[in-house]
């Protein structure tokens, strides 16, 4: 009777234990775990239409690109093939990564000295003069051609019928589209696609695409040239003669994305990488390298804690005020990466943190002489990966849309500078610094591909999602779901903060002269990702997406057995 019940104390003991985990549990949803491939992207749609590649032979690259194109149809003012785009490739089989930057260039007659005989003043941030070429198809064509399983038809079969047949349209998008939609758009095409019978489709309605299934249709048939020099080129040449814009046949015929070497740093024997410039994931890996100099997660430096998050804003003050003074595009430049890379300059930033008092002011260090995105990622069965991020810059991007191409082009040119000193300066076939970066890591036998989106938001959110995983244990549902703050200014102290945040340490940065803007609990401003993990070791996948966003991250249904 004895041995009885202290058998039964014992289960209840477990029992009640489990239960205290569970109630205790800081995330709102678990990760999704599979021996097979998992898709995460920001739309459900999306997501599904890569998992379904999967399943019938694609492999990571195939869903990627799936994934992709059927969220350029369901949120239309976040991005599509008016878009630029970044990828970085994990080849399973060689253990390598490739970076892909197709992020476009100016036309070759858009030059400061252009922009400044119309009267400008300022880089244009909407409009024909902020357009640069869209560099999402010759991406997706290129990463078609080198890693591909299937037919870059197959891969965009998904995203036409669902623009033929049309889609209900989610919450998320549903806000985007209302708020930004009537503010953006510039030109009859753009107001009669986007806001059919006068207004944006309200959530759960239906929304129909034609004209950008006919893109596609182009694309899936001629490929990359249908929209460089073909039908769809001749739409956007008719649309820069329309609107007063620079952009001429070569600019499109002559682009051309390229392979690239990911940059990477350590992070507590992790193994982080982003892509170099013209990208901002260099202040995403210097922001770690001044972090890593302070004892984040031990005693004084908690989760949460006010020390903690003044190392952690400081540090991207001081990473941002690098980026802006000396990064740009790297063609035909020496850029200093490898300086802003280095421990050593790390530790020169990091003793300009004063632990007591915020940094208003911060300013680049000297060098020695001499919104709007989406991000998805996957992992297929054999252990390829693909972290993916393609935007259009700001909401429905430049507000331009050519007639019946279905699609507004982007704004990216809005990030140049119009200072000729400057290595961001304007000039034609160049590249802006740009905001768009996927991110991947690596430690041991665990390969992980995540990206979160959000403008001048990503880069401190990468550090942040990496600290959480590397300073706080949390495993990659718990550290996408974590309260994170933004600066998505490069002066003063104003910072914003979820309101998940202790109040003790909102009162504890107060003090420190930080001025908090505080958000709601999963808000938008410090915007939303997506992760897959894989163990190789066991071969077991994992799967995360951000409840920020209207996004899962689904598993392949295995057709057949994996082994």
């Amino acid at each position: 009777m004895r041995t009885c019940c202290a058998a039964l104390i014992l289960l209840t003991a477990v029992t009640l234990a489990a239960s205290s985990r569970a109630q205790d549990r800081s995330q709102t949803r678990s990760m999704v775990i599979s021996r097979n491939g998992i898709v995460a992207a920001e739309s459900p749609l999306a997501a599904e239409a890569g998992v379904r590649i999967l399943e019938s032979g694609g492999n990571a690259v195939d869903a990627a690109i799936a994934t992709n194109a059927v969220m350029g149809v369901v949120e239309p003012m976040m991005n599509g093939i008016g878009g630029d785009l970044f990828a970085i490739v994990y080849d399973a089989k060689s253990n390598k990564l490739y970076g892909l930057n197709a992020s476009g260039w100016a036309p070759k007659a858009l030059t400061i000295d252009y922009l400044r005989n119309l009267g400008e003043r300022e880089m244009p941030s909407k409009g024909v003069n902020s357009i640069t070429v869209p560099g999402a198809v010759d991406g997706w064509q290129k990463l078609s051609t080198r890693f591909g399983r299937k037919k870059l038809a197959d891969d965009l079969a998904p995203a036409i019928l669902t623009a033929q047949s049309g889609f209900p349209v989610a919450e998320w998008t549903d806000i985007f589209w209302t708020e930004d939609a009537p503010r953006f758009l510039q030109g009859d095409e753009a107001r009669k696609l986007y806001l059919p019978n006068g207004h944006a489709p309200a959530v759960g309605e239906i929304f129909r695409n034609s004209d950008l299934a006919w893109s596609l249709q182009q694309i899936a048939r001629d490929g990359r040239d249908a929209f460089y020099k073909g039908a769809i080129a001749a739409k956007i040449l008719d649309a820069m003669k329309k609107y007063g814009g620079s952009m001429r046949a070569g600019d499109l015929a002559d682009y051309s994305a390229e392979w690239t070497e990911p940059i990477s740093t350590t992070y507590r024997g992790w193994t982080v990488y982003e892509m170099p410039p013209n990208g901002q994931g260099l202040a995403a890996l210097e922001m770690l390298n001044i972090m890593e100099t302070f004892p984040l997660g031990q005693d004084g430096y908690g989760f949460q804690s006010p020390n903690a998050l003044h190392v952690m804003i400081e540090s991207k003050k001081l990473a941002y005020s690098d980026l802006v003074k000396y990064i740009g595009d790297p063609r035909g430049k020496s850029l200093p990466v490898a300086t802003l890379l280095s421990k050593q300059w790390a530790a020169q930033r990091a003793r300009q943190i004063d632990p007591y008092h915020a940094n208003c002011n911060a300013t680049a260090g000297d060098l020695p002489s001499g919104g709007d995105t989406t991000y998805l990622t996957v992992v297929d069965r054999e252990g390829n990966m693909v972290s993916l991020i393609q935007s259009n810059f700001a909401s429905f991007g430049s507000g331009i849309v050519a007639d019946g191409g279905g699609f507004v082009f982007q704004n990216r040119g809005g990030l140049f500078s119009l200072d000729p000193s400057s290595p961001n300066a304007l000039a034609g076939h160049k590249r802006p610094l740009h905001t768009i970066i996927p991110g991947f890591a690596q430690k041991g036998n665990i390969r992980l591909a995540f990206g979160i989106m959000g403008g001048w938001n990503q880069s401190q959110a990468h550090a942040q999602f990496i600290s959480d995983l590397a300073d706080y244990g949390m495993n990659i549902q718990a550290a996408m779901e974590a309260p994170r703050f933004t600066k998505l200014t490069f002066a003063g102290c104003d910072v914003v903060l979820e309101n998940r945040f202790p109040v003790a340490t909102l009162d504890a940065l107060t003090a420190k002269g930080h001025e908090i803007g505080l958000r709601g609990p999963f808000t938008a401003n410090v915007g939303g990702g997506q992760a897959v993990l894989r163990d190789v070791s066991t071969g077991v996948n994992y799967g995360a997406s951000d409840p920020r966003k209207d996004g899962e991250a689904v598993a392949e249904v295995p057709l057949q057995s994996p082994n």
